[in-house]
């Protein structure tokens, strides 16, 4: 069976590192068995860290603050991922937007909490909330070097609800995400 090696970058509370963890670390499926060869966290102080290690993954810090420049930052991380063998890199809630050091020689995918095109960027779940959309969701795509502008490989919608707060439409968002990014990995990798 074919091992495909992932690498997952992430920077805050890791649920979606998790959710990724659970469903595919070492994890065989039909053609493949998926492997965590490497995590990356930009934030020494992330909650996520803790969920890596109840995984027995011990994630590499690669601090942003301590380099001179977002390019410098990226080739920190290309190193890193060119050295853990991954085939793919799953952008899970990683804050940080990548220059083409990163882009042009890294295939990733990203987690974005909307229905791209719209409402790219950092505030995209209150921006779909307050938009007179019926409906809102969740992308997976292609980072590319156009911030959120990556082709779509995945989405998934729901309905608003009449009187829906806004704790009730982000708990919605996450739920999605923890379904969706996993299976989407899966679906890249378990191929013949």
């Amino acid at each position: 069976m074919l091992i495909k090696k992932i690498a997952i970058l992430f920077s805050g509370t890791g649920t979606n590192l998790e959710k990724l963890l659970e469903f595919l670390h070492q994890t065989s499926f039909e053609y493949a068995t998926i492997e965590v060869a490497l995590v990356i966290c930009n934030r020494s102080d992330a909650p996520g860290i803790e969920k890596a290690r109840r995984f027995g993954l011990e994630p590499l810090i690669i601090d942003h603050t301590l380099y001179p420049s977002r390019e410098a930052f990226d080739e920190a991380l290309v190193h890193a991922i060119d050295k853990s063998g991954a085939e793919l890199s799953v952008l899970a809630g990683f804050m940080r937007i990548l220059t083409p050091i990163f882009t042009r020689h890294i295939k990733a995918i990203n987690l974005h909490p909307s229905l791209l095109p719209l409402f790219k960027g950092s505030n995209a779940i209150k921006e779909s909330f307050d938009s007179p959309m019926k409906v809102a969701g969740i992308s997976v795509h292609y980072v590319s070097e156009e911030l959120d502008g990556g082709d779509i490989i995945a989405q998934r919608c729901f309905e608003k609800s009449e009187g829906m707060n806004f704790e009730a439409f982000e708990d919605k968002i996450h739920a999605l995400e923890h379904e969706l990014l996993p299976q989407t990995v899966k679906k890249l990798l378990d191929r013949k």
